[in-house]
């Protein structure tokens, strides 16, 4: 029994099958939510205190903090972390091959 070994794309959703635009989308609200956890990490907030200064419900909270990518937009991931005082900045690059 051989192993092949593929180079990964840098995108673990594209390289588990999600189409491009999707795959996209996906590793730019779970790079927000690793983020948020980070901060609400760092400064030991409880769910419910989270949730006051994020201005959503501690079920919210609690849906970030297992990691619920699908039940977050990128808008309301950004706006949360604007909220902690966190500044986002997007950082776009062409690709190599164009369909």
């Amino acid at each position: 029994m051989t192993t092949r070994i593929r180079r990964g794309s840098g995108n673990v959703f594209l390289d588990a099958g999600f189409p491009p635009e999707e795959a996209a989308h996906l590793l730019i609200r779970t790079d927000l939510m690793i983020e948020l956890n980070r901060v609400l990490e760092a400064r030991a907030l409880t769910q419910t205190r989270a949730a006051k200064l994020l201005g959503v419900s501690q079920p919210r909270v609690s849906a970030l903090r297992r990691g619920k990518v699908g039940q977050f937009s990128i808008d309301a991931l950004v706006e949360m972390l604007a909220r902690l005082g966190v500044t986002v900045t997007l950082q776009t690059k062409k690709r190599k091959r164009v369909a």
